[in-house]
């Protein structure tokens, strides 16, 4: 398990190369029992079902590329020449994903093939696939992708389109001319790819990382604080800091690792940038992240920073909230893994479920609605994709200290018996006998006219507390907040006021 003590992984040199000792190993075993408690190991059938899936999302990409060849007038046999191919990223490349886990996917194509096909033509091919569901195509999104199931496996499919006139499917990603010419989505989509592998290479022991990874990632998930468009931290994100770990002691167990994590977290002057490696430069000339330069890479609160050119940070999306949220569960996990190293604890206490809905007196609840299983997907999505401007807008109200995001969606469905229900449906107000959880078998068998289907959202709001010097009733105006959102997503170029609705709403915790 030893390793060369003079290497230096990182930017820094190893905090400890210490070896692990005998506790320390025996309660890495017990986090790894742990995690298999928690089902985050997917069986030998379900790995070989995803790679059967990824085998056959391929053999579309590839077909899509010819079909749009044929479109510009070459040959049959010119076109199938031209290629395309998929290649994953995220945490099923990393080999840490779970079981029921969405594969990050990049679909890479020739200059021929346009973004705008890959939202009209590729689509339309997936669309017509029985094995193809919950297909939606969110282009606005700052990684644009189609979001789907095939055989009921989740795939995010993103596209960058290079400047080559064939893609084989020996192409080497690590070559940063790959990037000439590029759009800044193709850029984003590619390095998508280019800094999970960046990541493997850059840590001093992948098994060690990578169950380390799988803890912080369970540890995320459960406290609530595991999503990017939330303003909180994605899988590349929580990767890169576990990597940052790894490279200070290059010699540690998973057990020091965790416990390590947490301490260094908690007490890291942000916004000063994690960084895994030295910054390229290269002849390119993209914008690589640069507070010095770039005035909005000062505003990063918590900038995590990609190995690999251009770099660029991850975790833009964090806003004061969020962050003061983080730092604060970085403390809880620091206590509790300092307890579990001095065998006063167990493992199972760092992944104790967030209280969320018992933590704030006042919560906003936001009601997304429509008519249609089809149109809820995208417009859902789309509101759920803007909901952190609601947090930063909230964020400048007088009195109002922070605004949680909860990382999860609640969707139902109502099977309405008249008008009315569905208006009230819409505005938030469920009827427990005809409400159902989305996907839900029920004996229900109302007209179609009559069904409504809700995403709701909630964001909990910590008010300043009141002092001795506090002076009379204090009232927390939301209203231009509130309005400037609904104006903000109703502005979206697909929002269909007949069938579409949202609604914002105040509402007190129950107990």
């Amino acid at each position: 398990m030893s390793y060369e003590t003079r290497r230096q992984w990182g930017v820094t040199p190893p905090v400890s190369t210490a070896l692990p000792t005998d506790n320390d190993l025996r309660l890495s075993r017990d986090l790894v029992r742990t995690l298999h408690e928690y089902g985050l190991f997917e069986t030998e059938q379900m790995a070989k079902m995803r790679c059967i899936v990824l085998e056959r999302l391929d053999g579309i990409v590839k077909e899509f590329v010819c079909r749009v060849g044929m479109l510009k007038g070459m040959s049959e046999s010119i076109a199938k020449e031209t290629g395309g191919k998929i290649v994953t990223f995220g945490s099923y490349r990393l080999g840490v994903n779970s079981p029921d886990a969405d594969i990050d996917t990049l679909c890479l194509v020739p200059y021929h093939v346009e973004r705008e096909h890959f939202f009209t033509v590729l689509y339309d091919m997936l669309k017509s696939r029985p094995e193809v569901t919950e297909l939606t195509a969110v282009s606005e999104a700052f990684v644009p992708v189609i979001k789907l199931q095939f055989s009921g496996i989740a795939i995010d499919l993103v596209c960058s389109r290079l400047m080559l006139p064939q893609i084989p499917d020996n192409l080497d990603l690590s070559d940063n001319n790959l990037l000439r010419d590029l759009d800044d989505r193709c850029v984003r989509g590619l390095n998508g790819s280019r800094v999970t592998d960046e990541i493997l290479r850059l840590v001093p022991n992948i098994p060690v990382f990578r169950t380390s990874l799988r803890t912080i990632k369970l540890w995320a998930t459960r406290r609530a604080i595991y999503s990017n468009v939330m303003g909180f931290l994605g899988g590349v994100a929580w990767a890169m800091l576990v990597a940052k770990i790894c490279q200070l002691y290059p010699n540690a167990c998973e057990a020091v690792i965790v416990n390590q994590f947490f301490r260094i977290m908690n007490l890291w002057n942000w916004p000063e940038p994690v960084i895994l490696k030295e910054m390229e430069e290269s002849p390119l000339q993209l914008r690589v992240w640069n507070p010095k330069i770039y005035p909005a890479d000062r505003f990063h609160r918590m900038p995590v920073i990609t190995p690999v050119y251009p770099s660029m940070c991850a975790t833009h999306n964090v806003t004061d909230s969020t962050r003061a949220i983080m730092v604060k569960e970085f403390k809880r996990g620091a206590d509790t893994t300092d307890r579990i190293l001095m065998n006063s604890g167990k493992w199972h206490d760092l992944f104790e479920s967030t209280d969320f809905f018992h933590a704030y007196k006042h919560y906003l609840q936001v009601i997304a609605s429509s008519d249609s299983a089809e149109k809820q997907l995208t417009w859902s999505r789309m509101v759920e994709a803007k909901l952190r401007q609601l947090v930063l807008k909230l964020e400048l109200v007088d009195m109002l200290v922070l605004a949680h995001p909860y990382i999860k969606r609640f969707d139902k469905v109502h099977y309405c018996r008249d008008d009315k229900e569905r208006e009230d449906a819409a505005k938030g107000i469920f009827v427990p006998e005809i409400t159902f959880p989305l996907g839900t078998d029920t004996q229900a068998n109302p007209s179609d006219d009559y069904i409504m289907y809700t995403t709701t959202f909630y964001i909990g709001l910590y008010v300043e507390p009141k002092t001795d010097r506090t002076a009379g009733p204090r009232k927390v105006n939301l209203v231009w907040q509130v309005h400037e959102f609904i104006n903000t997503v109703k502005s979206w170029e697909n929002f269909d006021s007949q069938h579409m609705d949202i609604t914002i709403k105040n509402m007190k915790r129950c107990v």
